[in-house]
């Protein structure tokens, strides 16, 4: 008997008609109008163009008659009445001429914290008002720099404690918003000016408020985020910094939770500062306890800790509902199993003896009988009278 083996032909490839042919053609051409041609956008990105050679680029430094001294800022202890002249560096970093505003102003404290100077339009009151530079424009050519003179007078009635300020170099240019308006673009560089004023420091940090808000979960096992809200002011007359953080308790001083120290930012005298934590992961502990402690520094030193505490209801609700509930059952299940007490008897008892009313003869009401007299004379001993001496018991004739 041969052996059967399985063929080995190559099935022929059936070649498309006619009408398969234009199908296909249909279909290119209608994907073709469908997606149109490449969008400009999806051209392979350019690189960005260069900087404009011709933007106006500068700096600005504390320096001396022959240049930068390496400090970072203008720092000064001087008591009422006293002078100092010192230098600012404002170097030209384009490749143009450029005049400079230079001039002195008050800095203050911004309520996210940051360090910020008074607007142009903003005379200054304090520090900066006691800067005075021998006149207000400069022109430095490009690639230079300019060590330009400024002289400060503390007044004799200057309060004891930091003033803080800077001296500015601003750049005044004309511009173009995008709709078309022109405008006049102050641009400003500063060196900052920390004076501390000779007489009694009172660094001095206070905590005004604290709000605790909790969303209390109805599982009495579960957590929820815990939000402190609080603001710290500085009430002293020295610039202060520090850390933060809070502390979350439970009923009798039980410690839930801690948040890391946070830093604070630098409050200049006057200033105040709101901070935000959020606590995680905090059980519904009936009454919460949030704790803000400050640890506030000074340039110089450290300072006492400053605390307050605020407080939140966070009552576990399922686990208060089923503890009521309990109660509940507890009572019912009480009542029922109380003894009744025992109903009066109908039987009557023996009635009381009462005695009988006297009643009326024919004749009328009965006399009533007296007990005859004794005789005269001492009794014996079974209660008959004795005799008179001479006579007889029935009498004497």
């Amino acid at each position: 008997m041969p052996l059967l083996t399985p063929s080995t032909r190559t099935p022929r490839r059936r070649t498309p008609g006619p009408a398969a042919r234009c199908g296909a053609a249909l279909a290119a051409a209608l994907l073709a109008v469908l997606l149109g041609p490449p969008a400009a956008g999806e051209a392979a990105p350019r690189p960005a163009p260069s900087a404009d050679p011709g933007a106006v680029r500068w700096a600005v430094q504390p320096s001396g008659p022959g240049g930068p001294t390496g400090r970072n800022y203008f720092t000064y202890d001087l008591a009422p009445g006293d002078t100092v002249t010192d230098h600012v560096g404002v170097t030209n970093l384009g490749d143009r001429p450029l005049t400079f505003a230079v001039y002195g102003t008050d800095a203050y404290t911004t309520t996210d914290g940051a360090f910020a100077l008074l607007p142009s339009d903003r005379a200054a009151t304090d520090v900066g008002a006691w800067i005075g530079v021998e006149r207000r424009n400069w022109t430095v050519p490009p690639g230079r720099r300019a060590d330009i003179p400024f002289r400060l007078t503390v007044p004799r009635d200057a309060t004891p404690g930091d003033h803080t300020g800077g001296v500015i170099a601003a750049v005044a240019q004309d511009g173009v918003t995008a709709d078309g308006q022109r405008v006049r673009l102050d641009q400003r560089i500063a060196a900052r000016v920390y004076l501390r004023v000779a007489g009694e420091v009172r660094p001095a940090v206070t905590v005004e408020s604290v709000r605790v808000d909790y969303d209390t979960p109805l599982n009495p096992i579960g957590r929820a985020d815990l939000t402190v809200t609080y603001r710290i002011r500085n009430s002293g007359n020295v610039r202060v910094g520090g850390t933060g953080a809070v502390v979350v308790g439970g009923p009798g001083g039980w410690t839930l939770s801690r948040t890391s120290p946070v830093d604070l930012p630098e409050l200049l005298p006057g200033a105040e500062f709101t901070v935000t934590e959020r606590v995680t992961g905090v059980p519904p502990a009936l009454r919460l306890t949030a704790t803000v402690d400050l640890a506030p520094t000074t340039v110089d030193t450290a300072l006492p800790p400053v605390r307050r505490t605020a407080s939140v209801w966070a009552p576990p609700w399922l686990l208060l509902a089923a503890l009521a509930a309990t109660g509940a059952w507890l009572h019912l299940r009480r009542r029922r199993r109380r003894p009744t007490s025992a109903a009066p008897s109908s039987t009557p008892g023996p009635a009381p003896v009462s005695e009988p009313p006297a009643t009326a003869g024919p004749a009328g009401p009965a006399p009533v009988s007296e007990p005859s007299a004794a005789p005269a004379g001492p009794a014996d001993a079974s209660g008959a009278a004795e005799p008179p001496a001479g006579g007889t018991a029935a009498g004497a004739r």
